[in-house]
């Protein structure tokens, strides 16, 4: 027995004694590493504006284990990247993060290197609003060295955002909120735009922290070719007795949009190019009127337009024409107690509905397609919701009315069966038709009663129920309708005539279809 004993304790020293050793023999690196890729693409920035991470992964597919000498920036200290090496930020001081010393890596193993990068466009070229900016990670020296090459494309950019106190706090907006003539402290960051801000061109993108707030008697004016990109939980809001004026035009070549207007986020990485809801809204508060956007793309917001009160505006509170929505976390265009004309206008990928009026109001939409093909999460609303109530703090249904709402010659439909609601409270108007429409309705219990009579020419008139669109390709945002489609010739040449031309600057006036688009035939 003890012979047995001793044999299993001078084992276990043995065992220890091996796990503890720590004089594992690595060989120098003899220039054999290999790279997840030859060249990281840290997609486009803003000038100042720190980077997403990127990372690259080292093998060492040899039996040995190895050391690597040297990891470094070719740049050196003056390199505007910085690097992570498996937790590691290397050398201390000015090298921090651009240079790492005797390396180990094991046989059959591999490593992670994260770079990241925030460069001033300024110490590039003062001439230059875009830059393309290269480095290269070295590996070694000498005739052992090899590298990663890095490159980034940097853009100069306008920068508008609120100041920041010394206690910390960030400005916020005051202004009328409650329409008795005296300002509001609000908890809106933000500020209002100075004079010589109110006109945004082509020269440069503008990047927006907080609300970029349109003081009353004041009008902000974005001419073709804008762009603007948001920060989170930031946007422009139009007060009382201020405007909005998105001037965009027509592009000669529909893929470049070289002269629309387009509204975004400011993360530019290709992986939120579609990711709703990473900034706020473009808001037209209550009493701004004379609000005009034509060829604008909005994208990526919360809601794409909130538009509220001025029902009683006589040429409308906000005209909207040749424009698009999407990827709205909730509501492409939200309309509370207003007024609203659309025309050639396209929403599309909204988390609730893509177009709501409440609250009563008016709308008008002649060749718009108001469709909804949201597939991120559960959707509760409909493509098109219209109601003349809202409930108050104290659970009270208060009611508006609902003078008009009009659809002419447009296609309201999506991935639900039912795309558009249409709910009335008490004794307030609730007036609307739908007029040469291809309309999405399948929901028999509903159909051909109430507000649903779609008998009713008063109510529907000329109207195809459940046809098939034939968009492109709808659950990317390309509503564009092909030769298949029962939308075609179904539009009303007297409201044709009155929107001549698609979207796209086709004329439609001999053959009209409904929606935003006249059709095409699709390449296979």
């Amino acid at each position: 027995m003890k012979h047995i004993f001793y044999i299993i304790l001078g084992a276990f020293f043995i065992i220890f004694w091996s796990s503890c050793r720590e004089d594992f023999s690595f060989s120098p690196s003899s220039g054999s590493l290999e790279f997840s890729k030859d060249t990281i693409y840290l997609d486009t920035v803003f000038t100042n504006i720190g980077s997403s991470t990127y990372n690259l992964k080292v093998y060492n597919r040899s039996d040995n284990d190895i050391v690597i000498p040297l990891i470094q920036l070719s740049q050196g200290e003056n390199s505007f990247y910085r690097m992570n090496i498996d937790g590691s930020t290397g050398n201390s001081g000015t090298l921090q993060g651009k240079r790492f010393e005797d390396v180990e890596l094991l046989a059959k193993d591999s490593m992670f290197i994260f770079i990241e990068t925030t460069i001033n466009i300024q110490t590039l070229s003062a001439q230059d609003t875009q830059f393309l900016y290269t480095d290269a990670i070295l590996f070694d020296s000498g005739n052992n060295q090899q590298k990663v090459e890095l490159v980034t494309l940097v853009k100069d950019a306008v920068f508008i955002y609120p100041q920041r106190f010394q206690d910390g706090f960030i400005e916020t907006l005051t202004f009328d909120v409650d329409g008795d003539g005296i300002p509001d402290e609000t908890n809106l960051q933000g500020r209002f735009l100075n004079d010589d801000e109110l006109t945004f061109t082509n020269e440069k993108p503008y990047v927006i922290y907080g609300y970029a707030g349109v003081d009353a008697g004041k009008t902000l004016t974005m001419q073709p070719g804008t762009r603007v990109h948001f920060h989170a939980d930031s946007g422009i809001l139009v007060t009382a007795y201020a405007s909005l004026n998105i001037n965009g035009a027509l592009s000669t070549n529909p893929d470049d949009l070289e002269n629309e207007v387009i509204l975004e986020g400011d993360r530019l990485e290709p992986l939120f190019e579609n990711i709703p809801g990473q900034w706020g809204t473009i808001w037209l508060f209550n009493g701004s009127d004379n609000n005009t956007i034509n060829y604008v793309t909005i994208k990526n917001a919360a809601v794409g337009i909130l538009c509220e009160g001025n029902q009683e505006s006589p040429t409308g509170k906000l005209n909207i024409s040749n424009s698009k929505i999407y990827n709205s976390s909730n509501f492409g265009i939200l309309g509370r107690a207003t007024s609203i004309n659309g025309e050639n206008v396209v929403i599309n990928n909204s988390g609730q509905s893509s177009f709501a009026g409440t609250f009563g109001g008016k709308y008008n939409f002649t060749h718009s397609t108001l469709a909804n093909y949201w597939n991120t999460s559960f959707r509760q609303f409909p493509s098109v919701l219209l109601n003349n109530f809202l409930v108050d703090a104290d659970n009270t249904i208060v009611t508006n009315n609902l003078e008009e709402a009009n659809f002419n010659n447009c296609i309201i439909y999506g991935n639900d069966n039912i795309e558009f609601l249409l709910e009335n409270e008490g004794n307030s108007e609730f007036n609307f038709k739908f007029t040469n429409c291809l309309l999405r309705f399948n929901n028999n219990n509903l159909a051909n009663s109430g507000n649903y009579m779609f008998s009713d020419a008063d109510l529907y008139e000329n109207s195809v129920f459940n046809g098939m669109p034939d968009f492109r390709l709808p659950f990317e945002n390309d509503l564009i309708i092909g030769a298949d489609s029962e939308a075609i010739n179904l539009g009303n040449s007297t409201f044709a005539s009155q929107v001549p031309n698609d979207i796209l600057g086709v004329n439609r006036t001999a053959n009209p279809d409904t929606g935003a688009y006249q059709h095409i035939i699709f390449e296979d």
